[in-house]
């Protein structure tokens, strides 16, 4: 029954011409250096009170106004697709 007992192999991969600082093979997002809510284990209060004061150092950036644009056609579609009645919306 040797099939049934296997152990997996490990190995030490070192690239051969890696010579940069850390692990080559860690995934981090983009963004991440830039954001404040992201790093640390903070408690609950903590994230929010990140997040909160991210949005208001974002607020006069503003919002894309094509994006905007994009979603509420995208919605009408949808809404025209299921038969919704957009009359309730009208007078």
């Amino acid at each position: 029954m040797g099939f049934l007992k296997r152990t997996h192999k490990q190995f030490e991969y070192k690239p051969r011409f890696y010579k940069g600082e850390g692990n080559p093979y860690e995934i981090k997002h983009k963004f991440d250096h830039f954001r404040t809510t992201t790093g640390k284990n903070k408690s609950l209060k903590g994230k929010f009170k990140a997040a909160w004061n991210e949005l208001k150092e974002s607020r006069g950036k503003g919002v894309n106004k094509t994006i905007v644009i994009v979603a509420a056609i995208l919605t009408l579609i949808f809404l025209y697709l299921i038969d919704f009645d957009l009359s309730i919306f009208l007078k």
